[in-house]
């Protein structure tokens, strides 16, 4: 049985959307990637942007709310933010708990320029982190 995994922020509108989508490219059918908030802000169209520009198109997500995700049994749950990690409801399950705080670009301020480079930079920490999290998801 594929696992399950939550990929859990404070809005559900970038972090949390760049590594639904890593995630996704990585693991393809190996696995069923969600992805909520504690919140809900809506998607990012420059999460979408960034993402397109390295080949993952995202823009088919939409921001959940984490409280439709009760029901899953959940094998990972993966919190991309110190706010989701603090809050993060108790899952009724054996669940893995990641956790990394990845800066939010969303706060980004400056020129157009200079907040899609905040948002390349955490888009590429977030992919890497979704490689490490791939790799040893595969050895027990």
């Amino acid at each position: 049985m594929k696992p399950n995994i939550l990929v859990l922020c404070t809005g559900n509108s970038c972090r949390s959307q760049l590594l639904h989508g890593y995630l996704e490219q990585a693991l393809g059918d190996r696995a069923t990637v969600y992805s909520a908030g504690v919140e809900v802000h809506g998607l990012n169209p420059r999460a979408v942007r960034v993402m397109a520009e390295d080949g993952v198109d995202i823009s088919h997500h939409t921001s959940n709310h984490v409280d439709e995700y009760a029901h899953v049994p959940f094998d990972y749950v993966l919190t991309v933010c110190d706010h989701a990690n603090e809050v993060c409801p108790v899952f009724p399950s054996t669940a893995q708990k990641w956790h990394h705080n990845f800066p939010d670009p969303a706060k980004a301020t400056g020129s157009e320029q200079e907040i899609m480079q905040q948002f390349r930079s955490v888009r590429d920490q977030v992919k890497s982190y979704a490689h490490t999290f791939v790799q040893q998801m595969a050895t027990p």
